[in-house]
């Protein structure tokens, strides 16, 4: 059996590429997210300062953008469900392990399996859901300060993330079905 696990351990590569793609995607977002943010605040604090000083009126050139608000819960929309997809490859997520300790081994093990088919469903449920909910909803809708931008771009972390989601979770469900063949060193390989 171990030949097999030999041979499939040659995708991993693309599991390594998957997540410094997600990974620098979630970098560029929070780099984004900090400029918009930073220049939104700064812009309303030139307005503010402006309309209070009058020394200090040639501040009224920098505005707050109206834009800058959906944008920014946007980015962070994006963040937020693609790291907890990176999570589940660095196993990073919160788990009840208050048990394992006291099960035998391959019972945590089982149960790993199990919990990895539950976050899987719930990958496709988001990538099913979440698609359906961009196309329909999203597709019709527009942002109210960006009347141009179409509101598919506010729902399709959902179904993205889903996605990603199910790429790390197979890698984790292999992982786990190969530590009953192999020794857990070699499933870190």
């Amino acid at each position: 059996m171990p030949k097999i696990f030999t041979t499939l351990d040659k995708i991993r590569p693309a599991y390594d590429i998957t997540y410094k793609i997600v990974m620098l995607l979630c970098k560029i977002l929070l780099v984004a997210d900090i400029l918009i943010a930073s220049y939104a605040v700064l812009g309303r604090f030139c307005q503010q300062w402006s309309r209070q000083y009058e020394f200090l009126s040639f501040l009224a050139i920098i505005k707050d953008p109206a834009w800058t608000e959906q944008v920014v819960l946007t980015c962070m929309s994006y963040m937020a469900v693609l790291s907890a997809a990176l999570a589940i490859r660095t196993g990073g997520h919160i788990r009840m392990t208050a048990f394992d300790n006291y099960l035998p081994k391959n019972v945590v093990k089982v149960l790993d399996v199990v919990a990895d088919i539950a976050v899987m469903v719930l990958g496709v449920i988001m990538v099913v859901e979440g698609w359906n909910y961009t196309t329909t909803l999203g597709s019709k809708g527009f942002y109210e300060s960006i009347p141009w931008l179409s509101r598919f771009w506010m729902y399709f972390p959902v179904p993205l993330a889903g996605i990603a989601m199910i790429v790390f979770e197979l890698e984790a469900l292999y992982n786990h079905i190969k530590s009953f063949f192999v020794g857990e060193e070699e499933v870190q390989k």
